[in-house]
C-alpha cells in the first residue's frame, strides 16, 4: 500500500498527475508510478516484464525517484524526460536569440538550462558603425530572465536557469551586482566562473586583468582582492553569486577530447558540454535501512540493488527520451551522462543516531558515497557489456581499460520536490528546521513541515509537552529547551545551528566520490558576517569542490524555506 504525506499528495495533484483537457486529475499516484515504470522498461529487450515490476516497486516504495520531467512526462506523447541542459551563447544577435528560443522550448518541456555568457563582448563596445554599441552580458541575461518568466516549465512551474560569467570578463563587476536589488533577476541562479589563477591572485594579493573576449586585449587591471571582496559582499547580502570552480571541473572532465566544460545546470550539480543534457535520480537513503537487535543499520544489500536498478533506469531514459533538438540528441547519446544521487541523508543519520555535526557522520558520508560510486560504476560496466560502451568512450578518460555505458554516473542534486514526495530530507542537507514553512512552490500556497522522526523520538522520551511543541513550532529548534537532553539536541541540530565547517565537510565527503558535482547550500544564520562567507568560499576551493553556494537566512525577499514565525498566516 502506497503511503504518501499530505504535502506529497498536494504536490502530486498540482504538478505531476495527468489531467484531462478540463484540468481534472485522471490518474492516481500508483498509476503515475506504473506509467513511468512501464515506459522506462519499454526498451528492455529481455525480461521487460520483470524490470517493469522492479521499477514500479522501486518508485512506489519511494526507494528512488527520478527528476521531475521524468515523473511528469514519461509515457506521454513526445515526453521530454531530462532535468537539465547547457546551451551555448555565441557573440551575435542571431546566436543569442536562437539560444533563447531553444531555452524556451526546454522550459516548456520541464527542463532547466545553464548558460555561460562569457563569449559576449562587453557593454558599450562598438558593434559596427551602423548598429551602435553592445548591450553586454548582463542586459541579455535580463532578456532571458524576462522570457523565462512567461514560459513555465512543463506548463507547471517557472523555468530555472544558471547564468555564469567568467572572472576575467570586463563586465564581471556589473554581473556580480546584477541581483543586488533582490528582484532584478528572478529566474536565474548566477555564479562566477572562477579559475585557479584568480584564486592564487587573491591569496597572493596580486593584480587581476579583465580581458575582452573578442579582441583578447586587457581592458582593465584591478586588485584581485577587491574583486573577491565584491563577490563576498554580494553573496553575503543577497545569496548571489555562487562560485563555479571551472578549472577543478575540467580536471575531472570525462571527455576532454570532445570539449572543455564551461557551464553547469541550474543548481550546479552537473557540469555539461554545450547542448548536453543529463538525467538525474536520487536514492532515498532513509529507506535503505534494516533493524537488527532493536538497532537501525544501513541495509547494504538493499542499497546495492537500488543502485543497480537506478543506473539501469536512468540509462533507459537516454534511449527512450524525446529530444527537442538534434544537437541535444547527438551529444547526449554520444556521452550518455547520468547522475544517480541521494536524498534523506539527514534522516538516515538520525535513524542511525549519528549527529550531522560530527566526525562520525562525515566519515560515514565518505563510506556511503564511495560504496554508491563503486556500485554505480559496476552497474554501468555491466550495461556496457550488455549494450555497448557510450559512443565517445574511445575519446574518454576511461579508454582503453575501463568499459562504461555512461560518461558519468553520479550527481548530488538538491532533490526539491521529489524529497517532498518521498517525505524525507533534502539531498545531503541537514534538517532545515524541525518545523518550517515551504512557501511559493505551489502558487501562493504554504506547506508546513514538522519532522516526524523528531516527534517520535521526543514522545518516546515522554518529553512532548505543550511547551515543547509551541517552542518547536515557533522557532523550529530545540537548542534552548532545557528539558531536552544534550545528546538529543545534538542529534536534531538544524541547518542554522550547524557550523559552516561541518556543512562543507559533508559536501567534500560526497564530492570525493561523485564524478559530476554536488549541489549544496551552506545555510548561515542572519548574524554571520562577510568574513565568514570569505572563509567558506576559500575553504571550498582548497577542498577541491566544483562549486559553492551560501545563503544567509533572510537575505532574499522571496525565501522558499522559512521559519514558521516569519509567516503570520502559517498553520504553525
Amino acid at each position: 500500500m502506497l503511503t504518501l504525506s499530505n504535502n506529497a499528495r498536494q504536490i502530486l495533484n498540482e504538478r505531476y498527475l495527468l489531467k484531462d483537457n478540463k484540468g481534472h486529475i485522471i490518474e492516481t499516484p500508483q498509476q503515475l508510478f506504473k506509467r513511468v515504470a512501464t515506459f522506462v522498461a519499454g526498451c528492455e529487450k529481455r525480461q521487460k516484464d520483470l524490470f517493469e515490476i522492479q521499477f514500479y516497486k522501486m518508485l512506489s516504495g519511494l526507494y528512488f525517484l527520478p527528476n521531475s520531467p521524468t515523473l511528469m512526462n514519461a509515457g506521454c506523447k513526445k515526453g521530454q524526460l531530462s532535468a537539465c541542459f547547457v546551451l551555448p551563447v555565441e557573440d551575435s544577435l542571431k546566436g543569442i536569440f536562437n539560444t533563447l528560443k531553444y531555452a524556451a522550448l526546454i522550459h516548456q518541456s520541464g527542463g532547466g538550462t545553464g548558460f555561460n555568457f562569457s563569449k559576449l563582448r562587453p557593454k558599450d563596445e562598438i558593434v559596427s558603425s551602423a548598429s551602435g554599441s553592445s548591450s553586454g552580458p548582463v542586459a541579455f541575461i535580463k532578456v532571458y530572465d524576462a522570457a523565462t518568466e512567461y514560459v513555465k516549465q512543463g506548463g507547471k512551474r517557472r523555468g530555472a536557469n544558471m547564468g555564469i560569467l567568467n572572472i576575467d570578463h570586463p563586465d564581471i563587476e556589473a554581473f556580480i551586482t546584477s541581483k543586488s536589488s533582490r528582484d532584478a533577476i528572478e529566474n536565474f541562479n548566477i555564479s562566477v566562473g572562477i579559475s585557479d589563477d584568480f584564486m592564487r591572485a587573491v591569496v597572493q594579493d596580486l593584480n587581476w586583468n579583465l580581458i575582452n573576449p573578442r579582441t583578447k586585449k586587457i581592458t582593465k587591471v584591478l586588485k584581485a582582492k577587491d574583486l573577491w571582496h565584491l563577490i563576498v559582499h554580494e553573496a553575503w547580502r543577497t545569496g548571489d553569486p555562487g562560485l563555479i570552480f571551472i578549472d577543478t571541473i575540467n580536471t575531472q572532465n570525462p571527455t576532454p577530447k570532445i570539449g572543455r566544460i564551461d557551464c553547469t545546470n541550474p543548481c550546479g550539480e552537473v557540469p555539461l558540454l554545450n547542448y548536453e543534457s543529463c538525467n538525474l535520480g536520487s536514492i532515498n537513503l532513509a529507506k535503505m535501512i534494516v533493524e537488527k537487535d532493536e538497532k537501525i543499520l544501513i541495509d547494504w544489500k538493499k542499497l546495492t540493488k537500488t543502485i543497480h536498478l537506478g543506473i539501469r533506469f536512468l540509462d533507459n531514459i537516454i534511449t527512450l527520451n524525446h529530444y527537442l533538438l538534434p544537437q541535444i540528441k547527438r551529444i547526449t547519446t554520444a556521452n550518455r551522462k547520468i547522475g544517480l544521487g541521494v536524498m534523506g541523508w539527514a534522516e538516515l543519520l538520525i535513524l542511525l543516531e549519528v549527529p550531522y555535526a560530527s566526525d562520525e557522520a562525515v566519515a560515514l558520508a565518505e563510506q556511503v558515497m564511495q560504496f554508491i560510486k563503486k556500485e554505480s560504476f559496476t552497474a554501468s560496466e555491466k550495461l556496457a557489456n550488455e549494450r555497448g560502451v557510450f559512443p565517445n568512450w574511445n575519446d574518454s578518460i576511461y579508454s582503453p581499460k575501463y568499459k562504461l555505458r555512461n560518461a558519468t554516473c553520479n550527481s548530488i542534486a538538491p532533490t526539491g520536490t521529489i524529497s517532498v514526495i518521498a517525505n524525507t530530507s533534502y539531498s545531503i542537507e541537514p534538517l532545515f528546521a524541525l518545523a518550517y514553512n515551504r512557501v511559493g512552490i505551489l502558487g501562493n500556497e504554504t506547506q508546513t513541515e514538522i519532522n516526524t522522526l523528531f516527534i517520535e523520538k521526543i514522545k518516546q522520551l515522554n518529553l512532548w509537552t505543550p511547551q515543547v511543541e509551541n517552542t518547536v513550532l515557533r522557532t523550529g529548534s530545540i537548542e534552548n529547551i532545557k528539558i531536552i537532553p544534550d545528546h538529543i539536541k545534538h542529534l536534531f541540530k538544524t541547518s542554522l545551528d550547524i557550523s559552516w565547517q561541518y556543512h562543507l565537510l559533508h559536501q567534500r565527503a560526497f564530492q570525493k566520490y561523485t564524478d559530476n558535482a554536488v549541489s549544496k547550500t551552506i545555510n548561515l544564520s542572519e548574524e554571520k558576517t562577510a568574513e565568514d562567507v570569505s572563509k567558506i568560499f576559500m575553504t571550498a576551493w582548497n577542498y577541491k569542490l566544483k562549486g559553492i553556494t551560501i545563503y544567509r537566512y533572510g537575505s532574499k525577499t522571496n525565501q522558499v524555506l522559512q521559519k514558521c514565525s516569519l509567516n503570520n498566516s502559517s498553520t504553525c
